[in-house]
């Protein structure tokens, strides 16, 4: 890092840090403003703030650990969230935007009743808050540190650091994204997460242009690659064809179980299953239904359309250039430092300091909604001010913060902690589903689906015995959400359902599809907002799409020209049909029971 590197650096700290305070006033007028922007977001920039929300720091390092220890298919522990991700745009993200809450732990007390549904809330948004969230503030803080300690920044300054330095210095950064995160609530976050993303996208694309031109090209890459590994480094799935039939490769960098589990358990298993807290916050903020639509086919375009193949290209350009790396997360900052030349250095590293910034100003905005909206709002002061919400607003972001630094400080591993992460959100996920859809799930049913799945996963991640039991990680997926289901289910059959009164009053606030609600649509006479069918071929086509997008992409990148026709015809079947889906005739939206 030269001096120009550096000034680079300074300025985007200042902008940053200005327009927070210049978006301040305007989230400090209510509670609604600092945390879901007045509900007026559009959807570019609800759904730029979606995808760089899953752009930290710590995703390049994670995908460059994940290609050398497990080929590109080991990116299905993140590719299968897709499918969640593709549901989310035509089943969940109208309904979350017509229930006109502040965080998804509120929706709690509106599709339950009485002292359970209380309990609930309680708990999910401590839970979610603190320790869920904080792992997370914990492990970009982490990929930090390596980048910090990768690019001898403290060196470039001609200063010699103990891990100590290298810890504060992170956290130093996690207190600048406090400042602006922490005076304009959810309005600086997404205003600086659009810059930060296309900033973020631009670096990971210079890194793999320069990367690649340094090994010959890709024609030169792609054979260098399948000699520096034994696994099948370049086969998009984790199967090979020969005699005729489809059977599993015995070079996979991951074993049958684990693969079946993330493509068939683990997107509807995990607590994102119906949008999850950070994206849900966008959707709830969206300007209309329509927006929080829009918002999300935008993020997942970004996050799988596009995002991917920069990441995946460093990663292969790591593994012939660093073939003995211990660290093989490490590979992604040694090839800034060791390529990019001044004023490019100080681009790129600009872009992951942005990406990690977007990342933990959302999760610390996200943790203090709930303790302010559904900790000390609903259980300390339900007649607190305006006022007095933002307050406690930003003093909440504070412990978050706090906390999360905690975490970093116990934290060595990028990959085992995004797996313990996945581990300890598995289990709630089928509720979280059934919960629109099915009036017999009620409070107790969901409360031992999240408190039985993060103690699972947590006993099954860090106990010795248990880790080794499950060192297959699709074992442990399976384990967890089958036990996790056999205690919900029978909590749900010993506790009474809810009242009609409660069941009524979601049902004409959220208007599901389905045979769930055949009663509440004839107590109400209001007849649902969503074609329930219509929608799930929706979902159908828009995966085909989507993913038949993203491997065509990369089968074209990656010269493998059979898969990426294959993979184009997918698309093409798949944009075709959701084209003649589009042309049915929507439900209404006009006025509930007149039609």
């Amino acid at each position: 890092m030269t001096p120009i590197d550096w000034l680079i650096v300074l300025i985007y700290f200042v902008l940053t840090i200005g327009l927070g305070i210049l978006l301040s006033r305007r989230a400090s007028r209510s509670m609604e403003d600092f945390f879901v922007s007045g509900r007026s977001l559009r959807w570019w920039l609800a759904g730029t703030s979606m995808a760089a929300t899953t752009f930290s720091i710590d995703t390049p390092l994670y995908i460059c650990g994940v290609v050398a220890s497990r080929g590109i298919a080991g990116n299905w522990e993140w590719w299968s969230f897709g499918i969640s991700h593709v549901i989310l745009i035509y089943i969940f993200s109208k309904m979350w935007r017509r229930s006109e809450i502040v965080t998804d732990a509120e929706l709690t007390e509106i599709r339950y009743g009485g002292r359970s549904a209380a309990i609930l809330r309680g708990t999910k948004a401590f839970l979610f808050a603190v320790p869920i969230n904080c792992i997370g503030i914990g492990y970009a803080m982490l990929a930090m540190v390596k980048v910090v300690d990768a690019l001898e920044l403290w060196q470039s300054l001609g200063v010699n650091p103990g891990e100590n330095i290298k810890i504060w210095s992170v956290i130093g950064v996690s207190v600048l994204v406090l400042i602006y995160s922490g005076f304009s609530g959810l309005w600086g976050v997404v205003a600086t997460d659009f810059f930060q993303f296309f900033l973020a996208l631009i670096g990971a694309i210079a890194v793999a242009i320069v990367a690649v031109n340094h090994v010959g090209g890709i024609h030169e890459l792609i054979p260098q690659v399948q000699q520096v590994s034994d696994l099948d480094v370049l086969s998009f799935f984790p199967i090979q064809f020969s005699n005729g039939s489809f059977g599993w490769s015995d070079a996979a960098g991951i074993t049958a179980t684990t693969f079946s589990a993330y493509l068939f358990v683990q997107w509807w298993s995990f607590r994102r299953s119906d949008g999850g807290g950070e994206f849900i916050q966008r959707l709830i903020a969206a300007k209309n239904e329509a927006e929080a639509e829009k918002s999300s086919w935008f993020f997942n375009i970004l996050h799988y359309g596009i995002r991917t193949w920069p990441w995946i290209i460093v990663a292969l350009v790591a593994m012939v250039i660093y073939p003995d790396l211990a660290d093989k997360e490490l590979g992604y900052p040694k090839l800034m430092l060791d390529f990019l030349p001044p004023v490019m250095l100080g681009l790129v590293v600009t872009s992951l300091i942005a990406a990690f910034m977007s990342t933990v100003s959302t999760s610390i905005n996200w943790g203090a909604s709930y303790l302010t909206n559904d900790i000390y709002r609903r259980f300390l002061k339900p007649d607190a001010t305006q006022a007095e919400l933002v307050a406690t607003g930003r003093i909440a972001s504070v412990l978050v913060t706090v906390f999360g630094a905690i975490a970093a400080l116990n934290s060595t591993d990028i990959t085992t902690v995004f797996r313990l992460v996945i581990a300890i959100g598995t289990g709630p996920g089928l509720v979280l589903i059934l919960r629109w859809f099915w009036w017999r799930i009620n409070a107790a049913a969901e409360l031992a689906a999240m408190l039985g799945g993060f103690v699972i996963g947590l006993i099954t991640s860090i106990n010795p015995e248990f880790n080794q039991l499950f060192s297959d990680f699709g074992y442990r997926l399976l384990f967890i959400s089958g036990t996790t289901a056999l205690l919900w289910i029978t909590v749900m059959y010993l506790t009474p359902p809810e009242s009609d009164a409660t069941l009524d009053e979601f049902y004409r606030r959220a208007r599901p599809g389905g045979i769930g609600w055949k009663r509440q649509r004839e107590r109400t006479g209001i007849t649902p907002a969503q074609d329930l069918t219509q929608d799930l071929l929706k979902v159908v086509a828009a995966t085909l799409l989507l993913f038949g997008t993203m491997f065509a992409i990369g089968g074209f990148l990656l010269l493998q020209s059979l898969t990426g026709f294959m993979a184009l015809i997918v698309a093409v079947v798949g944009g075709f049909w959701l084209r003649q889906l589009n042309k049915h005739r929507p439900i209404s939206m006009a006025k509930p029971g007149l039609e």
